[in-house]
């Protein structure tokens, strides 16, 4: 039985994270063709076609919605998880195009872990964990940094343990962005939250370019 759900969703596309044999896999709008391009073949295609117009597999089940609705397909992705009794949720192609699309998906992530998912958005250069009522530590990372913000708050009892910056049962508001940028100080960071949904977001830093020289 497959026990994760594995959304691919319609943003910039990531070659990482790919799904394997646990996965159970639902496209949305365009992640239909980034499917085949991460060489996967959808267990379920969510769409009201407003940013896909292809082709689409008879051998493909398809839920489709007009494009006037309430949710975004991304949404009606999670809420069919969350309907069907899985237990973890793992959003991708999410990040990236409009700021509106982005912000929407993170709203979604938030969601989905309201509804007792365990729900990660995974991308090359990104991973945002949503963490409610629960401790997670972090392996140490070279080259990334880690950052906490209420994203369903307050949240409260928040503490970081092995960073550069630690935190100790602290308040965190969504107004104020305190939490950004952390470091490793240990071979793993562990965050924890009492209260309220806690994103935590694992970012691959750029480096500066060398200085031209001539």
């Amino acid at each position: 039985m497959k026990t994760r759900c594995f959304i691919v969703s319609g943003g910039s596309f990531s070659p990482v994270p790919r799904p394997d044999d646990r996965d159970y896999v639902v496209a949305c709008d365009r992640g239909y063709s980034y499917c085949e391009r991460l060489g996967c073949v959808p267990d379920l295609l969510i769409s009201d076609f407003d940013s896909y117009d292809g082709p689409v597999s008879s051998s493909v089940p398809l839920e489709k919605f007009p494009p006037e609705k309430d949710d975004t397909d991304t949404m009606l992705a999670i809420r069919y998880a969350a309907e069907h009794g899985f237990q973890e949720l793992v959003l991708t192609c999410a990040l990236g195009g409009r700021l509106d699309h982005l912000y929407a998906n993170l709203q979604s992530l938030v969601f989905a872990r309201r509804q007792g998912l365990a729900a990660s958005l995974l991308t090359e250069d990104t991973e945002v964990y949503a963490l409610s009522g629960e401790s997670r530590a972090f392996p140490r990372r070279e080259g990334w940094s880690l950052s906490v913000f209420a994203a369903d708050g307050p949240c409260r009892g928040v503490s970081i343990a092995g960073a550069k910056y630690p935190l100790q049962d602290a308040e965190l508001q969504p107004s104020f962005p305190l939490g950004v940028s952390n470091q490793w100080a240990d071979a793993e960071a562990v965050v924890s939250v009492r209260e309220g949904v806690l994103l935590v977001i694992l970012s691959r830093m750029q480096q500066d370019p060398p200085p031209v020289t001539v």
